[in-house]
């Protein structure tokens, strides 16, 4: 192949031209805790390719936009969820992901209390509906791929980080929160030695307050101290569960 002089080429000695031909988009894992159980977001595609098929949020990255506000913003327009937890886990590359052509993804986990977000599908998303991570259907693209490379994430994340708040009512009783680690991990915790594990942790305030409408007995409500946490940190604390 004869080189034209105004042609840049890179280190494989390809025109630069032929690499910008591909797409980047970016794919978003929702996590919600309800009832016992983890569960997904996920939107039923209104469009081809794929079309009726249900799918993770995502879409194509603009040209004017950064990976995460395109996170933010395609949530936001295929959902309407806004302003929560998310974060970058990984980069899907496999050159025949899609079908249209050379597409590659960045996949977000978001973490969201589930009843206090308000759902509403539009854009080209049919419609919306959680999922339990252990009943998904059948699923678009590589998206079941995603999803367990972000669950992995998040139960090594979970261990080490206070995140799993965000899945929680802002008031919460401690044995709901052992039925969240319980869900992420598919396991059954000693009740016991959670609730002394977590007390130890010195990050939480009880509060003068107890569950309410429940068929056993009520319990103490807690709250997660997150300035206590911060100055915690600061001084070297290390926020750890053994699951």
């Amino acid at each position: 192949m004869k080189k034209r002089e105004d042609e840049k080429f890179n280190a494989y000695d390809i025109p630069l031209d032929d690499f910008f031909h591909f797409a980047l988009s970016v794919d978003c894992v929702v996590f919600g805790f309800d009832n016992k159980d983890l569960k997904i977001l996920l939107i039923e595609r209104g469009v081809e390719p794929m079309k009726d098929l249900w799918a993770l949020p995502g879409d194509l990255v603009r040209l004017e936009e950064g990976i995460e506000v395109s996170a933010n913003n395609i949530l936001k327009k295929l959902t309407g969820v806004n302003n929560i937890y998310l974060k970058q886990v990984h980069t899907f590359g496999k050159v025949d992901r899609h079908p249209l052509g050379r597409v590659i993804t960045t996949a977000f986990y978001a973490l969201v209390d589930i009843s206090k977000i308000e759902i509403s599908p539009s854009s080209w998303a049919s419609q919306t509906k959680w999922y339990k991570v252990s009943e998904l259907p059948q699923l678009a693209f590589d998206h079941r791929q995603i999803i367990s490379t972000c669950i992995n994430q998040l139960e090594r994340d979970a261990k080490l980080q206070p995140i799993g708040f965000e899945l929680l009512p802002k008031k919460f009783p401690l044995g709901l929160f052992q039925e969240l680690y319980e869900a992420i991990y598919q396991t059954t915790l000693d009740k016991s030695n959670f609730r002394k594990k977590v007390k130890s942790l010195n990050i939480l305030n009880q509060l003068d307050e107890f569950e309410k409408n429940v068929s056993h007995r009520p319990g103490k409500l807690y709250q997660f101290d997150k300035k206590r946490y911060n100055e915690l940190k600061e001084k070297g604390f290390l926020f750890e569960i053994g699951v």
